[in-house]
């Protein structure tokens, strides 16, 4: 039985959190941007790009929960990490700010990646955040990496909230819950059934919208567009994660891998790498509707929505969603890739 958007909200007060977005985000029709696919199809825009939290996206919905996780343990320190050009670290490290809690961020290096502040690291460094780089690969090397130092704070004294894949991911897709049942009561003041929604994830962002979507019984396909590769099969983690989700809620296991439609064929020469059909989706969403794409996650998460409009997935009337993770600083740590000389 399928719950309605008051409950799931009712369900989600529940759990810790703290305010640090702006909620919720405009739903926008892309006219210009249909219209130069077609105009077959209405294609809307859930404008998480627009949360604030230091330029936007999704990581500030996840860090209402996850940093309400922390003041619930009295953490009096954040220990993250990820890549150099990390838009969850650029937003942890925001969130850490807000809130006074040092944080203290390992970012990966690996494969030669710059480290010139620029772009999201910049960032990093302008809201007060202790940055160290590694050679650790982001996945379960870098995973233990962050343990580690976690552990070596413990030894001295703190309470450090840490990277851990199994906790943070979980409570990381309840924002995303949250965020599509905005989108379920949005579609609803338009009175439009969706018959897709695109969104650019392979781990909590994407387990939520799956999770919401099957606990609304909404019609809509969920369309998780992979950014990048694990050495794990993505739709069983997903599956376990937003079933984790949903027991963080008070409710028994939704999902199966079999419900989990992750499609990593957009990846292109590889992960935080632009992609020429990424390039194409960038510019053109630029140039009909002035809205800025992050080259690495959601340009190919839209590049994904365009091919399947353009080969008449959608029949002619239909609707989909896109969501916007954000993650906009990106573009200004690699202009020429953004401008055309991807893979």
């Amino acid at each position: 039985m399928a719950l309605s958007t008051e409950e799931l909200f009712a369900a989600l007060e529940e759990i810790p959190r703290v305010s640090l977005a702006h909620l919720p985000t405009p739903l926008e029709e892309l006219d210009g941007f249909s219209a130069a696919l077609g105009g077959r199809v209405r294609i809307f825009i859930k404008r998480d790009d627009c949360t604030g939290l230091l330029l936007g996206g999704n990581k500030a919905r996840h860090n209402e929960f996850l940093m309400g996780d922390a003041l619930e343990q009295d953490c009096d320190m954040v220990v993250w990490g990820a890549k150099v050009q990390s838009n969850n670290c650029r937003q942890t490290a925001a969130a850490c700010a807000r809130l006074g809690l040092p944080c203290y961020l390992y970012l990966s290096k690996a494969g030669g990646i710059s480290t010139e502040p620029q772009g999201n690291l910049l960032l990093d460094y302008l809201v007060g955040a202790h940055v160290a780089f590694t050679e650790a690969k982001i996945g379960p090397e870098l995973d233990a990496y962050l343990l580690a130092r976690a552990e070596e704070f413990r030894t001295s004294g703190h309470n450090p909230y840490v990277w851990d894949r199994d906790r943070v991911v979980p409570r990381s897709a309840l924002s995303y819950v949250d965020c599509t049942a905005e989108i379920a009561d949005d579609l609803e003041a338009e009175d439009v059934e969706a018959a897709a929604i695109y969104v650019s994830s392979a781990g909590g962002t994407g387990a939520g919208v799956a999770l919401g979507a099957h606990l609304l019984g909404m019609a809509a396909k969920v369309r998780l567009i992979c950014p990048m590769t694990w050495p794990w099969n993505i739709p069983d983690a997903l599956a376990r994660d937003a079933n984790a989700a949903a027991e963080l809620m008070g409710l028994p296991p939704q999902l199966t891998a079999s419900m989990i439609d992750a499609d990593e064929s957009y990846i292109g020469p590889g992960y935080g790498l632009p992609s020429k059909a990424g390039q194409e989706a960038l510019h053109l969403l630029a140039r009909t509707e002035a809205i800025l794409l992050d080259p690495v996650y959601s340009a190919k998460a839209m590049a994904a929505l365009i091919a399947d409009v353009r080969v008449g997935k959608y029949p002619a009337g239909s609707s989909v969603v896109f969501i916007h993770t954000g993650g906009v600083p990106a573009i200004f740590a690699d202009p020429a890739g953004v401008l055309g000389s991807g893979g």
